[in-house]
C-alpha cells in the first residue's frame, strides 16, 4: 500500500520523534516470522517499552537524519523492524530474546550512544541486567560490609557477654567456697 506525502511526512515525524527520546535503535529482518510470532514479539515489546516499527526504509533514513541513529542509515534495506527504546538496553534485549526462540528473525544491527553496534554488540548489549537488577546489586554492594561490621560487632558483643558472665560466676564461687571452710571450723 502506497502512502501519500501527507501520510509519509506524519510517519517521518513519529519516527523522528522516537528516535529524539530513544537511546538504543535495534533493526532486524523478519522475512518469514508469521503474523502470529510478529504478534507476540509486539506485546512483548510494547510491555518493555519498546516502539517497534516496520517502516518503509527511505522513512526511516529520513526520520533518523541528523540523530545519533544516522550512523547506520547505510544498513537500512531489506524487511526490516525498528526497536526504538529509552531503557539503554531493552530493544536489544527483546530483540535478542525473541531471536532467540525464533530463527527468521535476524539480527541486523543497532545504534547505542551513536555508535554501531554488530549482531554481537546488540547481543552483549541485550546481556546487561535491567536498571532495577543493576541498582538492587548495587545496594547489595554498599551493604556488605555494613551488614559484615555488624555481624562481628554481635560476635564481639556475645563474646563479651559470655566473657562478662564467666567473671560473674567466678566470683559467685569463691565467696560460697570461703564460707565452706568457715563452716568447719564451725563445726569442729
Amino acid at each position: 500500500m502506497s502512502l501519500n506525502r501527507s501520510e509519509k511526512e506524519a510517519v517521518i515525524s513519529e519516527v523522528t520523534s522516537l528516535a529524539a527520546k530513544a537511546q538504543t535503535l535495534v533493526m532486524a529482518e523478519y522475512r518469514g516470522i508469521t503474523v502470529a510470532n510478529m504478534d507476540k514479539l509486539r506485546v512483548t515489546a510494547r510491555n518493555s517499552g519498546v516502539s517497534l516499527s516496520v517502516l518503509k526504509n527511505t522513512l526511516a533514513r529520513r526520520a533518523v537524519a541528523g540523530s545519533s541513529f544516522e550512523v547506520v542509515a547505510d544498513q537500512m534495506t531489506g524487511p526490516l523492524i525498528y526497536g526504538f527504546s529509552e531503557d539503554a538496553v531493552a530493544a536489544a534485549k527483546v530483540v535478542a530474546e525473541f531471536a532467540k526462540t525464533n530463527d527468521k528473525l535476524v539480527i541486523r544491527a543497532g545504534v547505542y550512544g551513536g555508535k554501531v553496534l554488530d549482531i554481537e554488540g546488540v547481543k552483549q548489549l541485550a546481556s546487561i541486567p535491567s536498571k532495577e537488577v543493576l541498582l538492587a546489586q548495587l545496594c547489595g554492594l554498599l551493604m556488605s560490609p555494613i551488614s559484615r561490621t555488624a555481624v562481628v560487632l554481635g560476635a564481639l558483643a556475645a563474646k563479651k557477654g559470655e566473657g562478662a558472665a564467666a567473671p560473674a560466676e567466678a566470683a559467685a564461687e569463691p565467696a560460697a567456697e570461703p564460707a565452706a571452710p568457715a563452716e568447719d571450723a564451725a563445726a569442729a
